[in-house]
């Protein structure tokens, strides 16, 4: 706990953005560590969420891939003195782009609702992304698409068993190559976030679009299936081939 406190006494604050919280986001001054605020529903979320979250990142080290951002701590925080006094609950997770300073920053969550932001924006959504693969698209090489494809389809697998929704994929545009990982996952599909899917689905299912607050599988099933979309294989010579054959 030493190391924590040494750790969030020397942050600076971050104006982090793409978030509808209002909750406050610091970093070390080091880049390393994102420190982020939680509400308590939340924090004591993620404390009942954590016992099977360190088994499965455990396991992740030897039998499968993961694009989880690595939570290190949750805790409680706070300071005091003449002035008054302070608490503040904590989650300190790895900062992805730790190293790396992308020109382009994507918040990705697999559907276009609601998902745009102005273009001046630091983090940009789903629809700017699709508007820019359109004139600009992402491929990927053949191992970087079955890495992608297996740690997504495992996460997402692991976060629908615990009733966590509302996660992203962050991704990062550094040059030639994109960092990306998945965040936001302490969110637990409560009852009230039951009631709002219920809700917004009953008062726009007409309109063909699907709410972004739906079950623990919906929300796994269609963000994977559009990341598996958001980037496709790199064409090469070998691409199609054998499609026009004919077996009988």
């Amino acid at each position: 706990s030493s190391g924590i406190n040494a750790e969030y006494g020397y942050c600076s604050k971050w104006q982090a953005k793409g978030g509808k919280s209002g909750l406050s986001f610091n970093k070390t001054l080091d880049d390393r560590w994102v420190v982020k605020e939680m509400s308590r529903l939340e924090l004591q979320a993620l404390l009942m969420f954590m016992p099977s979250y360190v088994e499965y990142v455990t396991d992740s080290m030897e039998k499968r891939p993961t694009l989880l951002a690595k939570i290190v701590a949750a805790c409680t925080v706070g300071f005091s003195n003449v002035n008054g006094s302070m608490k503040q609950d904590v989650i300190i997770m790895e900062n992805i782009f730790y190293n790396c300073s992308p020109t382009l920053i994507y918040d990705l969550k697999g559907s276009t609702r609601n998902r745009l932001a102005e273009d001046t924006e630091e983090v940009l959504l789903d629809t700017n992304y699709l508007k820019h693969i359109v004139r600009d698209p992402i491929y990927l090489r053949p191992h970087c698409k079955t890495f992608l494809r297996e740690a997504v389809n495992c996460d997402t697998a692991f976060l629908a068993a615990q009733s966590i929704i509302d996660y992203s994929l962050l991704v990062g545009v550094c040059g030639d190559r994109l960092v990306v990982g998945i965040i936001d996952y302490i969110r637990k599909f409560t009852f009230d976030k039951k009631v709002e899917m219920i809700f917004k689905t009953n008062m726009i299912g007409s309109a063909g679009k699907m709410p972004t607050i739906v079950s623990p599988e919906m929300y796994r099933e269609r963000f994977y299936n559009q990341i598996e979309r958001y980037f496709p294989l790199v064409p090469d010579r070998w691409t199609g081939l054998g499609s026009d054959l004919q077996y009988s």
